[in-house]
């Protein structure tokens, strides 16, 4: 038997890990789904430690990145903005051994994309869609120059009839 070069290994130990990641989130949003009923399988650690610092898991909650332990871990907004993440997005954070925050979206949930019309109110940016507000990140707001009663064109999760959040695509 031959050998297996390291570069073929090293891709494998980081595909099983994605798919450990993917199964994890999946567990989460089907127990946030159902309740805190009981779970298939004990969740994963919260924390993994690399050779390159540690590795967190979570969703994206329109804001931010929550962790399996419950944790909040903050996502720039210009990142989650400029990477139109949405509600629902499986996301990994490394964090590196001198402390930089290093976020990826490692899986994207199902999206639609609609149009509506921005208002704001309660010191906070929505797009209203069909008589449906769903919140913004102010960094969109900048980013696109958009004001009030702009038409927009945002994503939401296409399968999330209670999603509060949505991202930016385009002024119109």
């Amino acid at each position: 038997m031959s050998e297996i070069p390291e570069k073929q290994i090293k891709r494998l130990r980081s595909l099983i890990g994605e798919a450990e990641t993917n199964l994890s989130a999946a567990k989460e949003l089907l127990v946030s789904i159902l309740g805190d009923g009981e779970t298939i399988v004990a969740p994963r650690d919260s924390v993994i430690p690399t050779a390159d610092g540690k590795i967190i898991e979570g969703i994206f909650d329109g804001q931010i990145m929550i962790g399996p332990d419950g944790k909040n871990y903050p996502v720039p907004a210009n990142y989650a903005s400029k990477s139109k993440l949405v509600e629902g997005d499986i996301m990994k954070l490394t964090i590196t051994e001198d402390g930089k925050f290093l976020y990826k979206q490692i899986g994207p949930v199902e999206r639609k994309t609609v149009i509506g019309t921005l208002t704001y109110h309660d010191d906070k940016y929505y797009v209203e869609v069909a008589g449906r507000e769903y919140q913004i990140l102010y960094a969109s707001v900048t980013y696109f120059h958009l004001r009030k009663g702009s038409q927009v064109s945002v994503t939401i999760p296409a399968n999330n009839d209670d999603a509060t959040w949505a991202a930016v695509e385009a002024a119109l």
